[in-house]
């Protein structure tokens, strides 16, 4: 609980101090008028270091919960087939030792089921910096696309064309940006 409220902690220093050092070289009426449309991709991403820091700059809150949940998520399994492979591995060291134990596996099976619980650690490992890493790039690819308009004048218009010169037709393809 300690660590959770630590990194909370962080975050909202991290966020409340670079955004006062970069109010500081920009007059007030400037920030005010382009700040809105405007967000660094580069401080993004140096946010995006606390997962989640880079969403709350990008103004997309919705997907912190995400990037959270999918981290708690793959931290838990990281432990849990951690502690799974040490329980099957040390349980065969064990026994090729001599040591009576009180599971009801044959060796072959503690194998296969260490090296089970090993390759489910290392796949977790793999989603978790997967997800820290995708955090990083959703970050930055969010302030890219911060000032992108859409116009709501976009329409699609597909109908048949018959050409009237020749005996052939179509279909038409009408975009409207």
């Amino acid at each position: 609980m300690n660590i959770l409220k630590g990194i909370i902690t962080t975050i909202f220093i991290l966020l409340f101090t670079t955004n006062n050092i970069y109010a500081q070289n920009i007059s007030s009426d400037y920030k005010l008028r382009n700040m809105e449309k405007h967000k660094s991709p580069k401080k993004a991403a140096i946010l995006s270091i606390i997962p989640g820091a880079g969403q709350f700059y990008t103004e997309k809150y919705w997907k912190i919960p995400i990037i959270y949940s999918a981290l708690i998520t793959s931290a838990y399994y990281i432990n849990d087939n951690n502690d799974q492979y040490k329980m099957y591995k040390n349980t065969y060291l064990n026994r090729m030792n001599g040591q009576d134990d009180d599971i009801d596996y044959t060796n072959n099976e503690l194998i296969i089921l260490k090296d089970h619980y090993k390759r489910n650690r290392e796949i977790s490992v793999m989603l978790f910096s997967l997800t820290y890493l995708l955090n990083i790039i959703d970050a930055s690819v969010n302030a890219h696309l911060f000032e992108y308009e859409v116009n709501e004048n976009l329409s699609i218009q597909i109908r048949p064309v018959k050409m009237i010169d020749s005996h052939h037709t179509g279909i038409a393809l009408n975009i409207r940006i």
